[in-house]
């Protein structure tokens, strides 16, 4: 027992020793004693962070706490703030964390009555040792106004987290939060133009995670999952904050859903045939079209000898529901599509050929009143370019080359200057990126750019030049 545990408790014995004592001195009248209810833990938010990360801000949910309940990290009592009945929100110093190691969440509630609830155990994780592999992408989230990043979300589909940054505002370096649980096998996550939600479509257990964001922290809260189609692969959210939309790479098709304004809860609308294995979808910036990548592979990517597609869709700005436009064919393995900030462009990363070992990216003017799109062409990539993120100014594009077993890799991230007029890209070169770069986001600012390595579990972070568009690598973390 620790020494404020052991102060506590004679502090209620001699308190009901007294009572006793002055009920029965002088024949007066004993006073009622209310009780304080025994406090339970259900879950914690973060539940983990690495060994050595800042101080955070720990939310507890559970049930029976009281204004005076005080949340104990290990043998920390931390400084905890009283929400409600059921949430508490303690401030985790960093010394609590300096260790990898478990430690145990527990809520006290003085007496009389109350008590130590039991534990829920918080991860602490060590940044070195041997990584397990883990497919991995990046998302940004913005504050209030849009105009700049505050906190970056890592999904790991290995151990089914999403792991939590926040954005140093002069440098773009990140810092840990700590992570939180996803659904099995999360491949995908976006948080809403609000910057209050976030989404992640979890491969395996064919649902979404649904997240409310600490606007102080940046930490991640559990608020449910909703189903989807068979190995949901990426979701997106239409720039009015009204509707999402998620690609099914089994079961060919795209959910569609509403979002509550107040809660961020996805209510299903019901699925839209795609093609053949969708693996990604975007929304344009006026929230009219979707559009979404389709596979369309005849055999397993190293021997696949097919062309893709990309899916068009019109958007009903009163439901939400989408209406097939017809597709437009792209290059070989088409994995990511995004649309310029203008609306005037579109561009999609293509794998390619595995036994050529070079992808490309496929350009595409989008006619502002239908939708549809036209090929402009393609320009080379590095191998196998599964993401393309595009810069808010419009000017440049950016594609993270994963690699393949087809020869000699070109690794790295591609990047591009965009022709404000005809929307072609123009190749800037190559920088390097970590081992298997898979995904690229850029904060809102354009001053910073986030690359997840899924061989290496980690993030290079880069500062982006203004004026020619060229990355500058600033350092990497680990996962």
């Amino acid at each position: 027992m620790n020494s404020q545990a052991a102060l506590t408790r004679m502090l209620v014995v001699l308190g009901i020793a007294s009572l006793g004592f002055l009920a029965g001195c002088g024949g007066g009248t004993a006073s009622t004693v209310n009780n304080n209810p025994a406090p339970t833990v259900a879950t914690i938010s973060p539940n983990s962070a690495v060994a050595g990360g800042a101080a955070f801000t720990l939310t507890v949910n559970g049930t029976n706490f009281v204004a005076a309940s005080v949340v104990n990290f290990g043998r920390t009592a931390a400084t905890t703030t009283f929400v409600n009945a059921t949430q508490l929100i303690a401030a985790t110093p960093a010394a609590a964390i300096a260790s990898a190691g478990t430690a145990a969440v527990t809520v006290t509630s003085p007496g009389p009555g109350g008590r130590t609830s039991n534990a829920v155990n918080f991860t602490i994780t060590s940044t070195s040792g041997t990584n397990t592999f883990s497919w991995m992408t990046v998302s940004v989230a913005p504050d209030p106004s849009d105009k700049f990043g505050k906190f970056t979300y890592v999904t790991h589909s290995a151990s089914n987290n999403v792991s939590m940054y926040s954005i140093e505002p002069t440098t773009g370096t990140l810092k840990p939060v700590g992570t939180v649980a996803a659904g099995t096998s999360p491949m995908s996550m976006v948080v809403d133009p609000s910057g209050k939600f976030a989404y992640v479509a979890n491969q395996a257990s064919n649902d979404i995670s649904m997240y409310t964001i600490n606007p102080t922290t940046g930490a991640l809260q559990p608020t449910g999952t909703v189903a989807t189609g068979t190995f949901p692969i990426s979701v997106a959210v239409d720039p009015s904050d009204k509707f999402a939309y998620v690609a099914n790479e089994g079961s060919n098709d795209i959910s569609m859903y509403t979002i509550n304004a107040t809660t961020g809860a996805l209510e299903p609308l019901g699925p839209i045939a795609a093609g053949v294995a969708p693996t990604s979808v975007a929304v344009d910036p006026s929230g009219k079209f979707v559009y979404v990548t389709n596979a369309e592979l005849n055999g397993p990517p190293e021997v696949n000898t097919n062309n893709g597609n990309v899916s068009m869709y019109a958007i009903n700005s009163t439901s939400g529901t989408l209406e097939a436009l017809g597709t437009i064919a792209t290059g070989m393995y088409p994995r990511s599509v995004a649309v310029d900030p203008s609306g005037k462009f579109a561009y999609v990363a293509n794998c390619g050929d595995f036994e050529r070992n070079q992808g490309d990216v496929a350009m595409y003017a989008i006619n502002g009143t239908t939708g549809t799109l036209t090929s402009m062409g393609t320009i080379v990539a590095g191998s196998c370019p599964l993401s393309i993120g595009l810069h808010p100014s419009g000017k440049f594009a950016y594609a993270a080359n994963t690699g393949s077993d087809g020869g000699p890799d070109i690794e790295g991230v591609s990047m591009y200057t965009i022709n404000a007029t005809t929307g072609t890209l123009t190749s800037l070169g190559l920088i390097d990126a970590g081992y298997c770069p898979s995904s690229v986001a850029l904060d809102p600012s354009g001053k910073f750019a986030y690359v997840t390595n899924h061989c290496d579990n980690n993030i290079s972070m880069y500062t982006i030049d203004p004026n020619t568009g060229v990355l500058t690598l600033i350092g990497t973390i680990g996962i």
